[in-house]
């Protein structure tokens, strides 16, 4: 593939990792179904195994529409329904969507015409948090701010351009397979760790900021917890197996729970250090009037809930990172040596 898009495009596999999602996989099948694609197109749909009525639903939906087609995830783990989705898919541009996230009209066609003009090997935009519930949109409006989540384009926006990383993704399928496809041992950071491995290898990973995809964020406080904690103790396993992707900005949390904590420990050890809780305080405060900001315009419940969503996704990825378990880091940095060598490693 190569060159300008022709008129008719060339057929795409969207994969779907599924589990535990019978509130919104027909609504995300829907959207790709919807799409006004000019080439052949299938959905794989990769099914866990689900607590609630998911199978059900993606049963329905492979009745309803041939396009749709199931294979089987047993282990529920979202690398390990990636790679049989990718395994069991006919064509060679694979999308890869999640079963709670809604594509905007006309996503494949400018991803996939994207993907052929500039020649890259991964191309994405971004991720678009809309919720329902006032805890939903205050989860939303932290996740599209800086404050929130850091500068990453693929959640606040930007030019078009070579980036880390995006969000979900349109791939190639023979980058995907040099690359080695999804580490099965990532259970959350998969997408990042993927990118990076193939940009190590001459790949190019394009951010195009008009692929927006409707993500449905986490409706409690516990869930959206458990979410940032995973997030931050994954991380740390990235950073252990490829040295030097680390930065300032996913330093940031681990470095505010330790000096928030050592500060408030120290402040109410003495009068002489009561000073001290100066910092936790500057941090309530902070969040307090950033969460404020971000949350202009919605209604008081969402306001009001969003310091607490700011102050739950920073303390628990900090959190996270800082107990991340050695094996984990230990088990990725075993694997390593059996990644392929590619690109510069291989000369």
């Amino acid at each position: 593939m190569s060159g300008a898009a022709p008129e008719r495009l060339p057929a795409v596999s969207v994969v779907m990792p599924v589990l535990e999602e019978e509130r919104h996989l027909r609504a995300a099948v829907g959207r790709v179904l919807a799409q006004e694609y000019p080439g052949d197109m299938e959905v794989v749909l990769a099914v866990g195994p689900s607590k609630d009525r998911t199978q059900e639903v993606a049963e329905s939906l492979a009745e309803e529409d041939p396009r749709v087609r199931l294979v089987r995830n047993p282990s529920g783990r979202t690398p390990d329904a990636l790679n049989a989705g990718i395994g069991a898919a006919r064509y060679d541009v694979i999308a890869r969507v999640d079963g709670h996230a809604e594509l905007c009209d006309g996503y494949l066609r400018t991803a996939v015409t994207e993907l052929l003009t500039v020649g890259a090997a991964n191309v994405g935009g971004i991720m678009d948090a809309q919720g329902s519930t006032p805890f939903e949109r205050a989860v939303a409006a932290a996740m599209k701010s800086r404050i929130g989540v850091g500068n990453a384009r693929f959640h606040v926006g930007g030019e078009a351009g070579e980036a880390e990383t995006v969000y979900l993704g349109v791939f190639r399928r023979e980058a995907l397979e040099a690359a080695g496809g999804y580490d099965s041992h990532f259970a959350r950071a998969q997408d990042w760790e993927l990118n990076h491995r193939i940009r190590r290898m001459g790949g190019l990973v394009w951010f195009v900021p008009d692929l927006t995809v409707t993500y449905r964020p986490r409706g409690t406080l516990e869930k959206l917890a458990r979410q940032y904690f995973n997030y931050g103790r994954w991380r740390r396993v990235v950073a252990a197996r490829h040295e030097g992707t680390i930065n300032l900005r996913y330093l940031a949390p681990p470095a505010m729970v330790v000096g928030t904590t050592a500060a408030t420990i120290l402040g109410l050890a003495s009068r002489r250090t009561r000073l001290a809780l100066a910092l936790p305080a500057a941090y309530a405060a902070a969040v307090t009037v950033g969460g404020a900001l971000i949350s202009r315009g919605e209604a008081p419940e969402t306001r009001l809930r969003t310091p607490l969503v700011l102050a739950t996704m920073h303390w628990c990825w900090g959190l996270g990172f800082l107990t991340s378990p050695k094996k984990l880091r230990d088990k990725a940095l075993a694997r390593s040596v059996e990644t392929p060598r590619t690109g510069e490693e291989a000369r």
